[in-house]
């Protein structure tokens, strides 16, 4: 059973979207109206209930444009869609952003996006099913492990972790691709022993899986940070998360944080960009409600976006702001 607090961002983040679904316009920054499409993640994750909020709130703003949320596997994906027109704005993870705009590992060439925001932060979920034997990544060896859907932020992180941990994760786990709600389900099934999630807090399926499964446990993953910022530089850090105070489980952990950034095609229209970034920030309030990792949102973090570079419409705003 979900928690009243899961119902009511699940709720909040439905209705965001079906306020705005079926709604006509052209692309984005043209035509006679903007419709956008904003990349999301799963949908008991936190892009999906943040982008619901978005989408409402820049039907309601923006003058001509309807907006959707559509859920996806996130941050690889997204990127992809912005770069094929599929998709005007995008969640990403910063480090998937970086590789992204310098063209390397799961991109094969700099991709055409720029950043609006930098958002809040993730923090990587190691969750390990109850009475598996684990206490940190390392002892994850020989099981069966999710790391993420393909084409997500999650799994790019996931198998950095593995092998600053000393584990190939294509060969000494039994590894699965599982989105956020396969491996929720697949821990309440007994058919994975772990498994990994890069979000907000609170993210909705854990919220449900720890009322449900409450001998289940997260990893402290700050053991693997220094080789991770030795390989890939400083875009990672450390981050608490207080498991009584977000998950209703016992004790504080250290885990392994990164950067969220909006992102958007370098070819969107400057004043659409400008619009998008305004109402992000003016709306604070209401994306709140929405779901609580928008309390972080604010215009002096907001520019943090390297080594992505920011939209010249994003960068008109901050300037105004001062």
């Amino acid at each position: 059973m979900f928690t009243p607090e899961v119902k009511r961002m699940f709720t909040i983040a439905a209705a965001a979207v079906l306020a705005v679904a079926g709604c006509g316009g052209q692309g984005a920054g043209g035509g006679s109206g903007n419709r956008i499409v904003i990349a999301t993640g799963g949908t008991s994750g936190v892009y999906y209930v943040y982008g619901g909020g978005l989408a409402q709130q820049l039907s309601a703003t923006i003058p001509q444009t309807r907006a959707i949320a559509s859920a996806t596997s996130a941050s690889v994906e997204n990127i992809k869609l912005l770069a094929s027109g599929k998709a005007q704005i995008g969640f990403s993870q910063a480090d998937t952003a970086a590789d992204a705009v310098n063209g390397k590992d799961t991109f094969t060439a700099k991709q055409p996006v720029k950043a609006i925001a930098r958002i809040y932060d993730n923090y990587a979920h190691v969750v390990v099913a109850p009475g598996v034997q684990a206490t940190k990544l390392a002892d994850l060896r020989g099981k069966t492990v999710s790391l993420g859907p393909a084409n997500s932020g999650t799994q790019v992180v996931a198998r950095r972790m593995l092998q600053a941990a000393g584990l190939d994760p294509d060969t000494d786990i039994s590894k699965q691709q599982l989105s956020i709600n396969e491996s929720v389900q697949a821990v309440k099934d007994d058919t994975i022993d772990a498994f990994f999630w890069v979000g907000g807090l609170p993210t909705a399926g854990i919220t449900d899986l720890a009322a449900s499964k409450s001998r289940m446990k997260m990893l402290d993953t700050r053991d693997v940070l220094a080789k991770l910022q030795q390989t890939y530089g400083p875009q990672y850090a450390l981050l608490d998360v207080d498991l009584a105070d977000t998950y209703k489980l016992s004790g504080t952990i250290r885990t392994i944080g990164i950067a969220n950034v909006l992102l958007v095609p370098t070819s969107m229209n400057e004043q659409l960009a400008y619009d998008i970034t305004k109402t992000l920030f003016e709306k604070k309030a209401e994306l709140a409600m929405v779901h609580p990792e928008a309390r972080k949102l604010d215009p002096a973090l907001g520019q943090q976006v390297a080594p992505v570079e920011l939209h010249p419409g994003a960068a008109r705003y901050y300037k105004e702001k001062g």
